[in-house]
């Protein structure tokens, strides 16, 4: 294992990165922040990885409770040491285990994060039972196996957030009515302020939801000089909000 630590820069909150997986980026910062559920809500991240955005959002919101559930065990095992590191324990856990599997998970949830694979099975996989390929690639989780099962995991009017390609939107719409989630919030996140199109979008769903979106402000991550943006700065060192009106 090739291992650093790394300052989350909020709440004096470390993460152990295992350079051999999937490390974070951006997209789980943005996916954190992006992310709005209620106070005292059960929260459940499938796909948890190292337990990136369990820990960033033990900072961000007033959970219940946070779950994360991982199918490989290598990131499994550094999700746990992560929740020990930042004396977690009481407050986010996670599970070893298939979210296809309804055994895995036995009770339900008022909000859903997911940073799935962004690239569909097929596409250009060099060792398919890579830890990276698994993560960039549909081969155990892909778009209908998340809403599929957020139908079941989620109570009525419970919301899923998720980071993923533009070019999937219609895709990702498509898949969520088909389990009876509306999409209720969409926002763009762009590299520069001049590039010509997003490279991220953030969807937040509401299982059994009325008709309506909310269109958020375009995030750009770049400025001119190739630094973050004041906006992603400040992403990566807001501190928790007080105000319960803002998770309604």
């Amino acid at each position: 294992m090739s291992l650093r630590i790394d300052d989350l820069q909020i709440n004096n909150l470390k993460l152990i990165q295992d350079k051999s997986l999937f490390c974070f980026g951006t997209d789980a910062v943005l996916l954190a922040n992006f992310a709005k559920p209620l106070i005292n809500a059960e929260i459940l991240d499938i796909g948890t990885g190292n337990g990136i955005i369990p820990v960033l959002l033990s900072a961000k919101v007033k959970a219940k409770h946070i779950t994360g559930i991982e199918i490989q065990q290598e990131s499994f095992l550094l999700a746990q040491k992560n929740i020990e590191l930042n004396s977690l324990g009481g407050l986010v856990s996670v599970v070893l285990g298939d979210v296809r599997q309804k055994e895995c998970l036995n009770k339900q949830f008022n909000y859903i994060t997911c940073n799935p694979p962004y690239k569909m099975a097929g596409t250009g996989i060099e060792n398919p039972k890579s830890p990276l390929a698994i993560a960039r690639h549909e081969l155990t989780l892909t778009l209908d196996d998340v809403f599929s099962r957020a139908e079941k995991l989620l109570v009525s009017k419970g919301k899923i957030a998720m980071v993923h390609k533009p070019e999937r939107l219609a895709e990702i719409f498509y898949t969520m009515n088909k389990y009876k989630i509306e999409p209720k919030r969409l926002q763009l996140v762009y590299s520069t302020a001049k590039a010509a199109e997003p490279s991220l979008v953030l969807v937040e769903g509401a299982k059994d939801g009325g008709k309506g979106i909310r269109y958020e402000k375009n995030l750009y991550v770049y400025d001119e000089n190739g630094n973050y943006t004041a906006n992603i700065n400040d992403l990566y060192n807001k501190t928790l909000k007080e105000d319960e009106n803002e998770r309604a």
